[in-house]
């Protein structure tokens, strides 16, 4: 109903922007282009990479996130046989006592 309206009171826009945390003037001067201008500057979107094209661009490299994968497994298994070594040690300390 609301979009419909020509001219939205003003308590009406209040109770909207405090519901969205968005400031009144936000609505007030609200320009569609630039704000779709925005959106694709602010997220990078190239033109083929659109929404609905049947063959979308995507600039990831499988191969690279495998790899970052592999080397963060890798530091979590040193870093948890570093913790297990330390462990060890406080344990044989506890017991040598």
């Amino acid at each position: 109903m609301l979009e419909q309206k020509d001219v939205i009171e003003d308590d009406i826009l209040d109770q909207i922007s405090h519901a969205l945390k968005i400031p009144v003037e936000a609505f007030q001067n609200f320009d569609e282009e630039q704000a779709v201008n925005i959106i694709s500057n602010t997220f990078n979107i190239e033109k083929e990479a659109y929404i609905g094209n049947s063959k979308p661009v995507f600039n990831i490299n499988p191969f690279d996130e495998l790899k970052k994968l592999h080397d963060e497994k890798i530091a979590l298994y040193e870093r948890m046989l570093k913790e297990k070594d330390e462990m060890m040690t406080r344990l044989e300390k506890l017991i040598n006592k």
